[in-house]
């Protein structure tokens, strides 16, 4: 078939990213991702150890600095000899103090043990050490993103951290006094602009007694340019994670939404009173049945679909017109039948006249009967529920009934049925229906001194069931039409005594089954095939 020609399928039109910016599905999709990705960063953010971390490094790390300088003091002290610090008596804390080099804002102050500040050392910054250099700044979107972040954790987490004193010094002069109880202590506070400052104290040792203590205190806000730092690097990978996201989030759309809007653009187009104006061919389907997942099978499917929906509105149309033409035969002749009946005088001519009509007349009313009877079987077998039963008790009965008519007409009947039960799942009344016309077809056709046979066998996951007859058979050119609705090849004396659709029917419903019917003749073995026919043979196979 050519690409323009009826019911072939066009190729989908391709499309941008662009198009899904009016696509739902496409947003969903971007919309999930991206907050599954938003949860995961900001779970990492509220939940981040390396703040923990940081500060507990630099606790210690201030912890050993101040220790430290308390051992520097103390192994400038003399042995044996009572110490005054505050008097400088056997050291100058002063001038050793002056010497300490401090780095990173830390303050550093010695109090005597009445808590009065005997020195103080604060630092100048000093010059850069190789591989300490501090990270870039962050850009502008980072930066907006970290004070975002600092509001919405100020609303929803209020700092547990206690705020220090209006005096620095008096802060270190009290924690001074603890070390000197306590040993080395650390304490936490945050400045009035809310940076976290660290505070130690550790005592000095003269001969094992304190004679002061040192007080190292941080500048403020270093943990939080750490962790303010770190928090940018998470950031940055989160704006990159974000684009990466959208971007894969919208070639997945692509490849979902677009196909999807193009099966349900043919759909609609079906829907819509004015389609037949837009498209006066059939609907098309895009056929994307290339594509190894759902959205190939939803294809393959509506495809399927609108080709059974047209075959059958086709078939609709066809058996609507074979209606039409069956009855006007009936009519045409009541017509001129009654139109004769006028103009006759005889009495004779007007009785054959009368049983032209009656014979008319009934051959009407079987015929709608059938036709009724043809147009509720579709609906019929899909909403009647199949069950299991025993085929061979259904053949029997009928074989019963049937018989009886066969050999009152002189026919022989002969019923040729395995022992064991066959079991099949399907419409028990409907499945008899084709049997009785089957039957009832060959027994029409015999004659006196004829035989039919029915016999059934198991074949695998099929059983056949078989009618044969010894009538005369089925005309060579008619084995192909004798399926067909209102197809009838009877003699001239049973004219209008058939619709011609029991065996259009009894197709319909065998095929509905899942099964096969056809029609053979009966001839002697090695024969030759244009000799005349023994008889006729109807095979029903249905599955088991």
């Amino acid at each position: 078939m050519t690409p323009g020609a009826e019911g072939e399928v066009p190729s989908p039109r391709r499309r941008g990213l662009i198009t899904l910016q009016n696509s739902p599905l496409a947003r969903k999709i971007i919309t999930f991702n991206l907050l599954g990705l938003i949860l995961l960063v900001g779970g990492m953010l509220w939940f981040t150890p390396s703040r923990d971390n940081l500060v507990y490094q630099r606790a210690a790390a201030l912890v050993a600095e101040a220790e430290l300088i308390a051992d520097v003091v103390e192994a400038r002290l003399p042995t044996g000899v009572p110490v005054n610090l505050a008097a400088g008596d056997g050291l100058d804390a002063t001038e050793t103090f002056a010497r300490l080099d401090l780095r990173g804002g830390t303050e550093a102050l010695l109090f005597d043990t009445q808590g009065s500040l005997v020195a103080q050392a604060i630092s100048e910054g000093g010059a850069s050490v190789a591989g300490l250099e501090r990270g870039e700044d962050g850009t502008l979107l980072t930066n907006a993103l970290n004070r975002l972040w600092d509001m919405a954790a100020g609303l929803l987490a209020p700092s547990a951290i206690p705020p220090a004193g209006a005096d620095r010094i008096a802060d270190a002069r009290a924690l001074g006094l603890r070390a000197l109880e306590e040993g080395t202590v650390v304490e936490t506070r945050s400045d009035n602009a809310g940076h976290t400052v660290f505070a130690v104290a550790a005592p000095v040792l003269q001969d094992g007694r304190a004679v002061g203590a040192v007080a190292v205190r941080s500048a403020a806000g270093e943990i939080d340019r750490l962790v303010r730092r770190e928090r940018e690097q998470m950031l940055r990978m989160f704006i990159v994670g974000v684009l990466v996201s959208i971007g894969l989030s919208l070639m997945l759309a692509s490849t979902i939404a677009n196909p999807l809007s193009d099966l349900a653009a043919a759909a609609e187009l079906g829907r819509d009173r004015n389609a037949r104006a837009m498209s006066p061919g059939r609907i098309r389907i895009p056929d994307l049945t290339g594509r190894p997942d759902e959205i190939g099978r939803l294809s393959a499917a509506l495809r399927g679909m609108v080709a059974a929906l047209y075959d059958r509105i086709e078939a609709n149309e066809q058996f609507a017109a074979d209606v039409a033409h069956e009855i006007k035969n009936p009519l045409a002749s009541l017509r001129s039948a009654v139109g004769t009946l006028r103009l006759a005088s005889r009495e004779d001519q007007r009785q054959k006249l009368l049983e032209i009509i009656e014979h008319d007349v009934r051959r009407l009313d079987r015929l709608v009967s059938d036709i009724s009877n043809a147009s509720r079987l579709d609906s019929e077998l899909v909403k009647e529920e199949e069950k299991p039963f025993d085929l061979l008790r259904l053949i029997t009965t009928l074989n019963e009934h049937l018989g009886e008519e066969a050999r009152a007409k002189g026919i022989e009947f002969i019923a040729d049925l395995p022992a064991q039960p066959i079991i099949v799942h399907g419409l028990e009344n409907r499945l008899a229906q084709v049997f009785v016309n089957l039957i009832t077809n060959a027994i029409s056709f015999c004659e006196e001194g004829d035989a039919i046979r029915i016999w059934a066998r198991k074949r695998e996951n099929r059983v056949l069931v078989v009618v044969e007859d010894t009538g005369p058979g089925i005309p060579e050119n008619a084995l192909t039409k004798i399926f067909q609705r209102f197809y009838s090849e009877r003699p001239p004396e049973h004219f209008g005594n058939n619709s011609g659709l029991g065996l259009a029917i009894s197709k319909q419903i065998v095929e509905a089954h899942g099964g096969v019917i056809w029609a053979e003749n009966i001839r002697p073995t090695d024969a030759d095939p244009a000799s005349e026919p023994l008889g006729a043979r109807f095979v029903v196979g249905l599955p088991v």
